[in-house]
């Protein structure tokens, strides 16, 4: 089972809610670039992975979505599940929720089809606020705490898809809690109007000229950016040197730039480095 990461290409973030998450309105997309998870039967459920900072034990999303698979659909059997690990944790890349997609769909496939659609994404939505947008294979908008996702019109989606990226990371994560935890401190400057924030992504939809570019934003950028000066400072770089519009995906720490498909990565690439060290990621990819 291929599990993709996912870039957030707009990220805003309207309030607080009773149950202490966040509302938010986000575009997202599956990129090319990710892991791979091999599910095969086994007569009980295990789970091996090739990186050694991703915890194997019953706390992964792998095993968490299986027991939720089982309860949800009373399937009897089971599976090993072995995880070619290629997306940094930490990240803001998805890669847990989705690698916990795709035990989901892998399980759904060893047991003939148990769950429908539907039910999927409902224990999707229960394992994480991340994992539902993994379902949909392509862009999506997001609302809620990210359990309300919405495939995007085919004219929209073809603004998207295809598009080359270059991610990138440095040698350190952002916790998600604690990005938000920092976003809620600053409230309520940190929060963006509700109706604002449709309003821009409809104009943005209704305008089939308006550049990708012009929808990027992230509402968590300043509040990691405080902390880790090593993103803005590169991603100031960036735009200084080579006229790019670089931005931070979820919560961090990876960041991405779009770029045209005639534009050298390499020069960036060689930039990223000299700025991070050796230790920074850099992965070129499309949108999906």
């Amino acid at each position: 089972m291929f599990s993709p990461a996912k870039l957030n290409l707009f990220l805003a973030v309207t309030g607080r809610r009773p149950d202490g998450f966040h509302d938010l309105v986000s575009v997202a997309a599956p990129l090319t670039f990710g892991d791979t998870l091999q599910v095969e039967p086994a007569a009980t459920f295990s789970l091996s992975c090739d990186h050694p900072d991703v915890p194997a034990g019953e706390a992964n999303l792998v095993l968490r979505a299986a027991r939720a698979y089982v309860a949800a659909s009373g399937w009897q059997g089971a599976a090993a599940f072995r995880l070619e690990k290629r997306i940094p944790v930490a990240a803001g890349l998805g890669g847990g929720s989705s690698n916990a997609v795709a035990a989901l769909l892998g399980l759904n496939r060893l047991a003939g089809g148990l769950l429908d659609d539907r039910r999927l994404r409902e224990v999707a939505a229960e394992l994480g606020s991340d994992c539902p947008l993994f379902l949909d294979g392509g862009p999506v908008v997001i609302r809620g705490r990210g359990e309300r996702v919405e495939p995007l019109p085919a004219a929209v989606s073809s603004r998207i898809r295809g598009r080359r990226v270059l991610v990138f990371r440095p040698g350190f994560g952002v916790e998600t809690p604690w990005a938000y935890a920092q976003l809620a401190a600053r409230a309520p400057k940190g929060y963006l109007a509700a109706e604002g924030v449709e309003s821009r992504w409809a104009q943005w939809c209704a305008n089939p000229a308006a550049p990708l570019e012009d929808l990027l934003f992230n509402s968590l950028e300043p509040p990691v950016f405080a902390k880790h000066l090593a993103l803005p400072t590169l991603l100031a770089q960036l735009a200084t040197r080579f006229g790019l519009q670089a931005r931070m995906s979820g919560s961090g720490s990876a960041c991405f730039v779009l770029l045209g498909d005639s534009t050298p990565e390499s020069p960036v690439m060689q930039a990223i480095r000299e700025a991070w060290g050796p230790s920074a990621l850099a992965i070129e990819a499309r949108l999906a």
